[in-house]
This record gives C-alpha cells, sequence and structure tokens, in this order.
C-alpha cells in the first residue's frame, strides 16, 4: 500500500525533527511525507530544509498563514497535496513506533478508517529526548503515563481492537483513511478555529456518510511528548458546530476540502 504520511505543526520545529527521524526508521516507508504547517515562523521552514537535503524521504512542505489556530484547514491543505490513495494522519509532536505505518497499512480496509494508539511521556523524559533523539521507546521505558498503550503485540491486536461507531477517543494525531472518503464528506471544515472538535466532526460525518471506525489496541503506537495544553477559548462555539452535525447527521460540510481541489 502506498501512505501519505500527513503530520501536522506548528512552531515546534525540535519536536518535528524528532518526528521525522521516527518516520525515517520506519519497517515501511511513506511514499511521501505531507508536513501540514498552520503558519509556522522561519526556524520550522529552516529545520525542514535542512532535513529534505539529508533525507532519502520525499517531504513536501505544505504552509498556510498564520491566522489562529486553523488545524482543519491545514490539513485540507495538506491531504489535497497528497497523491497517494490512503492518508495517515500523524502531529508534530508524535514520535512513531518503527512499525506503526506498517501497522497502519495492514489494517486498512475498505469502507473503515482506522484510530490508532498513543503514549503520553512526562515532561522529564520529554526533555531527555528532545536533547539526546534516542527514539527507542517501549514498555518500559521510563516516564511513561500510560504504559500499556505501548505494548505492540500483533497477537492482543486481533484480539483487544474493537469495530464500534463511536467519538469517543477520537485523535487526528493518529488516524488513517482514503483520502476518497475524505473527499466524499468535504474533509475537515473549516468553520472550525480555535482547538477541539474538528476532528471528532469530520469522523462523525464519515460515519453518517457510511464509513465506519476501526480502533487499533497494542498496533499503530506513538510517543506524544509533553507540551503545556492548548488555549479552550473556542471550545464552546466549536462544541455547537460539533452538536448540529450529530443532531442534523450531516455528512457533508460547505467549507472543506474542496476549497484546494
Amino acid at each position: 500500500m502506498q501512505i501519505s504520511l500527513v503530520i501536522t505543526t506548528y512552531n515546534r520545529p525540535d519536536a518535528l525533527l524528532l518526528v521525522l527521524e521516527s518516520v525515517e526508521r520506519q519497517s515501511i516507508l511513506p511514499c511521501e511525507v505531507i508536513i501540514a504547517d498552520d503558519g509556522s515562523n522561519i526556524k520550522t521552514k529552516n529545520l525542514i530544509t535542512k532535513f529534505k537535503a539529508k533525507t532519502s524521504l520525499k517531504i513536501i512542505h505544505s504552509f498556510q498563514d498564520d491566522r489562529g489556530f486553523r488545524a482543519a484547514r491545514c490539513r485540507n491543505k495538506a491531504i489535497s497535496k497528497a497523491s497517494c490513495e490512503y492518508i495517515v494522519l500523524a502531529d508534530g509532536d508524535m514520535i512513531l513506533h518503527h512499525n506503526f505505518l506498517k501497522d497502519h497499512a495492514i489494517n486498512s480496509q475498505t469502507g473503515y478508517f482506522v484510530q490508532g494508539s498513543r503514549v503520553l511521556l512526562d515532561t522529564y523524559r520529554t526533555s531527555e529526548i528532545l536533547e539526546n533523539h534516542k527514539l527507542n521507546l517501549h514498555f518500559l521505558s521510563h516516564g511513561l503515563s500510560n504504559r500499556k498503550n505501548a505494548i505492540h503485540s500483533n497477537f492482543l491486536s486481533t484480539i483487544f481492537s474493537t469495530k464500534k461507531n463511536s467519538i469517543r477517543g477520537i485523535k487526528s494525531c493518529n488516524i488513517a483513511f482514503y483520502k476518497k472518503d475524505c473527499i466524499s464528506v468535504n474533509g475537515f471544515n473549516h468553520e472550525f478555529e480555535g482547538w477541539g472538535r474538528e476532528d471528532s466532526e469530520f469522523f462523525i460525518r464519515l460515519m453518517n456518510k457510511g464509513v465506519k471506525r476501526k480502533t487499533l489496541k497494542f498496533n499503530a503506537i506513538q510517543y506524544h511528548l509533553w507540551h503545556i495544553k492548548s488555549n479552550r477559548n473556542s471550545l464552546a462555539i466549536n462544541n455547537q458546530l460539533l452538536n448540529k452535525t450529530i443532531v442534523e447527521k450531516l455528512d457533508w460540510c460547505e467549507m472543506g476540502i474542496s476549497f484546494f481541489l
């Protein structure tokens, strides 16, 4: 399977470098890495330029001007540039398990989007990794707050992974879907600005369209570098947009990826 890996980032080039280094270590490589940049300053651009010069990965820098938190629009712009049929989303502060993409490829299935697992790192371990770039994280590593999510097992995954439509635990930082399914609901909704709910609303529209959810356990693992929580000031407005989609059973948004297609 040909995979376009889309990595969302904003003004954290030190973390983005770790993520890109973890991509280089994947057991199967993506056909391209598209960095969805939500208006970072020149430091991120310089980091990407420097990394492109030394890697064999195909790197595409998808940039939009900084007008506040616009992750929905940023992801759509990046996805519109993807040349592969299958999209895997990750955030620019998520170190990928070396089988992350392989797990997503193996578990891809027509008619489904796939949610992976996330492990949280504490502040000390995050600082340590940013300094030494040692990415060999595993179940026994120190500084993990939800350690069981770091267990990688294909056998356990077949037992505990589920197919159940729900928005509980939806995380766009680790999720995969077919590009055609994304386009069928017009992608993420640009009305969402500020942190929160743009991912849940997108996947509700996918489910309303008939695309089902598969949730992986013990597979498709990523390690989340610690950071201060994002500003939640837009959450009330975004919750209203989310509830409208739920109540009206919407499977389309007017302001979406079609803007870039």
